[in-house]
């Protein structure tokens, strides 16, 4: 006697978009200048427009965040940054850049892969109500209701900022990643939330400092990259990214437990531009 079929199992379907955020990549390239000249005159032309159309903000097939830039040293000569609810989106950027008739001297030398997110350490409304009774503002100081309310109204926005980020129209792009130490005696990952809280608390307050010349965008990489967070920068000067970097490097959470990997320096400018600037069309 034949059994019945069991029913098929309903799963959910299979989707490359996030539930919340954006997927996030930095790509780099060289240019190679051997098969650069083997391209004529025309494909040269031909390539510079087709390498404009892909990287064009306002494309057709554009992911919702893109930005070029030139790169200073040896490691790159331009790089991207592209956000996305679609990780395939932001691929096939790469992958039409790839296939211009420039794409042959365009040589990927770095990527790294994440997504944005709203870190553990951002307080809630009750976790900032409770620091203020720990900095002594007690609930009955009238100023204690206005602060709370006035975070309140705060986060929602820097919460969607930081998983659906505008780019600020600064003209320094820095990228680096990092990681928490887990070596013995600066094991970020074996101290107490509330010693972890506290660190990033010192350290958030460092980087407020640089509000109006500094903007930062911490994207997370575990599971996707080989580190751990990825560091965006946009500077109104260049001196800025050094002057941030250099100060947050004392604070206890920089100082003890981070590890950073490759730094690239970036000017933020046009496709146009920056083809101009590698010497690639007049």
């Amino acid at each position: 006697m034949n059994r019945p079929h069991a029913p098929a199992q309903q799963l959910p379907d299979p989707t490359t978009n996030t539930a919340e955020g954006w997927h996030c990549l930095h790509s780099y390239y060289q240019i190679d200048r051997a098969a650069l000249k083997q391209l004529s005159n025309d494909e040269i032309t031909a390539g510079a427009q087709k390498v404009a159309a892909v990287l064009d903000p306002e494309g057709e097939h554009a992911p919702a965040r893109i930005q070029s830039f030139a790169v200073s040293g040896h490691r790159a000569d331009f790089g991207l940054m592209m956000l996305d609810n679609d990780p395939l989106k932001i691929d096939a950027v790469h992958q039409r850049l790839l296939a211009t008739p420039l794409g042959v001297a365009f040589k990927p030398t770095y990527s790294f892969v994440s997504i944005t997110e709203v870190s553990e350490y951002v307080p809630t409304i009750e976790q900032y109500s409770e620091k203020l009774k720990l900095g002594g503002t007690s609930p009955d100081d009238p100023s204690f209701e206005a602060k709370v309310n006035a975070y309140s109204q705060r986060l929602p926005m820097m919460n969607k900022q930081r998983l659906y980020p505008d780019f600020p129209d600064w003209p320094i792009n820095c990228f680096y990643p990092m990681n928490k130490s887990r070596v013995p005696g600066a094991n970020w990952f074996t101290e107490p939330f509330s010693v972890r809280s506290a660190l990033m608390s010192e350290h958030a307050t460092s980087g407020i400092k640089f509000a109006g010349r500094v903007s930062q965008l911490i994207t997370a990489s575990t599971g996707f990259d080989d580190w751990e967070w990825g560091v965006t920068l946009w500077g109104r000067a260049p001196e800025y990214i050094k002057e941030i970097v250099y100060t947050m490097r004392f604070d206890k959470a920089s100082a003890k437990y981070a590890e950073f990997g490759s730094f690239y320096i970036g000017y933020v400018m046009s496709p146009e531009e920056i083809l101009k600037h590698l010497q690639i069309i007049q």
